[in-house]
């Protein structure tokens, strides 16, 4: 099955739950059509299951920083239809795969990316995204499967989103560019929409 692209993610390290509505009607307005909340944040679930319950159902909700099989339960039983891990490991893969959500496990290595693959992802976090950089990155899509996506997190922004786009990402998680605690909530916008013309734009004209 090919899964449409994921496109840019949020990654709202440090979301409170009473931050969680405007923090995500601000994000969907701008044009963000998924979010993630790390578990290493304030209350992680509840926020999950806020933005849940607060956003349009075309907009997907997941939880990050995700380690082991019964976080991946819990995220699911929050709502979550996103689970997101720094690192590759098969038996969270596997139960994410399983509960019907989308795995995006962090990969540095093309040995990782084959094992994530394996084990039932299709969607690859390249973290950090500056240490396999864009050459390493072209370098894997040759041997990849074709739908099998890449998504570059840790120091992607408005300015360098185009280049890895042209080198074939499917999308790119944002953190600290665009999210941190105590950001206001029109800096929050227009931080977002910066980001959403970038990877419009990108993702139109490519080559450009």
């Amino acid at each position: 099955m090919t899964h449409t692209p994921t496109g840019l993610v949020a990654i709202l390290r440090g979301l409170t739950p009473q931050e969680a509505p405007e923090v995500g009607d601000r994000l969907y307005a701008a044009g963000f059509r998924a979010l993630e909340v790390p578990l290493n944040s304030p209350d992680p679930l509840d926020s999950v299951r806020v933005l849940r319950e607060n956003l349009p159902q075309d907009c997907a909700v997941g939880a990050g920083t995700v380690l082991t099989v019964e976080e991946v339960r819990a995220a699911r039983a929050a709502g979550a239809g996103l689970v997101v891990s720094p690192a590759m490991d098969p038996e969270v893969i596997t139960e994410t795969v399983r509960l019907g959500m989308r795995s995006y496990p962090g990969v540095a290595t093309p040995t990782e990316a084959f094992a994530a693959i394996r084990a039932g992802a299709r969607s690859l976090k390249l973290f950090p995204s500056d240490a396999v950089g864009i050459a390493g990155m072209t370098a894997w899509r040759a041997v990849v499967p074709a739908d099998v996506e890449f998504l570059p997190v840790g120091g992607v922004d408005a300015e360098n989103l185009r280049d890895w786009v042209a080198a074939g990402a499917g999308g790119a998680g944002i953190g600290s560019s665009l999210y941190r605690p105590g950001v206001s909530g029109p800096d929050l916008s227009a931080r977002a929409e910066a980001l959403v013309r970038a990877w419009r734009s990108a993702s139109e004209h490519p080559e450009k």
